[in-house]
């Protein structure tokens, strides 16, 4: 990528744009110690509600349920990639003020531009079916709702948490956050409460091994349900002018409180998922699964043998991570939309076109694991189309300034991009040879 010969300027900010503003550094700063550096936290823990929404869930639920702890290395590795991918983005967006479309924008061509955003379009859409097919399966193990009426309830609680931003970007950051800790302690209820959990299981689980006919396919799924498109892109944007700093050096401060921000926030996310895993491991050890619907023979399990209240903290997590996964979904399709294309669209109409092919899929009755499992697979291929652009600008001194990748930053970078392509065409060469 080459950067243009005129740069057009950033669009000022607008009372329906994503990324808002906190405030001014030394405003912040002047509101006392504490409080100034418990502002500085908030972005990682929205992002991080997309590495435990409904397709985590059934990803590493369904990899238990079928494998037991085989794949806990392929949970593990994809956490620290993502970690390492959503500093890079956060990064991008405080030391340029722009979000990853919008230099994606500027900086390609306008054919691979559009290439971009319609992969990311269609990224988008299979975040949807994940977010509100794993709400709707919560709602109806809840309250046996049927699956399609609990995905239009779905929809409407997420327009309720995205009316949050209305009141300012922190309001929004709270509401999310609230809503991971109540997914974080509803699976770590159930995790506590089932006593068959094997440590030597989870140590041979960290020795890499695919071995398997759907070993490819489940571990496809977990890093493409964990290192997320749509959250590279979000991430960056919800940095980009969240506070506005004065020079080099409030950014290099910024920047440190921006390390601390995503380590808890994903490190929290990571343990959220590996429990999950672990949590399905123990409960189906000594069960063949069968054609039986993951997450909901989990929940079944979790009533029988350990009684109700874990039952209904497993379909309350699952409830809750689709809910705010959703909102978090839609900013993220606003980021796009308004990045690549410098067009914005009505909330409710983007949303409606978004979720219209997960209730269509919904409405058809397919096994909703099942369904989920496979738009985290289509997330995966969609990882390399966000991670490029991203390693590529991050190391640029002329974009990124002082806060430019170091040469190992941007090597380690490169790693992740080639490990998720080698991950997909080695899913490619399975399915090839299964047919």
């Amino acid at each position: 990528m080459s950067a243009p010969a005129t740069a057009r300027p950033a669009r000022p900010v607008g009372p329906a744009d994503t990324a808002q503003v906190l405030g001014d550094f030394s405003d912040i700063r002047a509101r006392g110690r504490w409080r100034f550096r418990l502002a500085l936290l908030g972005p990682a823990f929205v992002v991080a509600v997309a590495y435990v929404d409904p397709g985590n869930v059934a990803t590493n639920v369904e990899a238990g349920a079928r494998t037991g702890y085989l794949l806990v290395w392929v949970v593990v590795l994809a956490n620290v990639m993502a970690l390492l991918v959503q500093y890079l983005s956060a990064k991008l967006g405080l030391a340029t003020g722009r979000n990853l479309p919008e230099q994606c924008r500027e900086l390609a061509p306008r054919w691979l531009s559009r290439l971009l955003w319609a992969q990311a379009e269609l990224v988008a859409m299979a975040t949807d079916l994940a977010e509100f097919a794993g709400a709707a399966l919560g709602l109806s193990l809840l309250f046996g709702m049927p699956i399609p009426l609990a995905a239009l309830v779905t929809a409407l609680v997420s327009f309720a948490v995205l009316a949050c931003q209305r009141r300012g970007c922190r309001t929004f950051e709270l509401a999310v956050s609230a809503l991971l800790l109540l997914v974080l302690c509803g699976f770590a209820y159930d995790l506590l409460t089932v006593g068959r959990h094997s440590a030597t299981g989870v140590a041979a689980g960290l020795v890499p091994d695919l071995r398997g006919a759907d070993t490819g396919l489940l571990a496809a799924a977990i890093v493409g349900a964990t290192v997320m498109p749509h959250a590279v892109y979000l991430h960056s944007a919800l940095t980009q002018r969240r506070v506005r700093a004065d020079g080099p050096n409030d950014r290099r401060f910024l920047l440190r409180y921006l390390r601390i921000d995503c380590a808890v926030g994903f490190t929290l996310a990571g343990a959220v998922n590996l429990g999950m895993l672990c949590l399905s491991a123990a409960l189906f050890q000594d069960t063949d699964l069968g054609s039986l619907d993951a997450i909901t023979a989990a929940h079944a399990d979790l009533g029988r043998t350990v009684g109700g209240g874990a039952a209904m903290a497993f379909a309350v997590a699952l409830l809750a991570s689709g809910i705010s996964s959703a909102s978090v979904g839609t900013c993220a399709g606003q980021v796009v939309m308004q990045g690549f294309l410098r067009r914005r669209v009505p909330l409710l109409a983007r949303r409606l076109v978004t979720m219209a092919p997960a209730l269509l899929v919904l409405c058809v009755g397919l096994p909703v694991t099942s369904t989920l499992v496979f738009s985290q697979v289509v997330l995966a291929f969609g990882i390399p189309f966000a991670l490029l652009p991203l390693v590529v600008i991050t190391r640029r001194k002329d974009l990124m300034g002082p806060l430019a990748n170091r040469p190992v930053t941007t090597a380690a970078g490169a790693l992740v991009c080639a490990l998720v392509i080698c991950l997909n065409a080695y899913l490619i060469v399975t399915m090839v040879k299964g047919g």
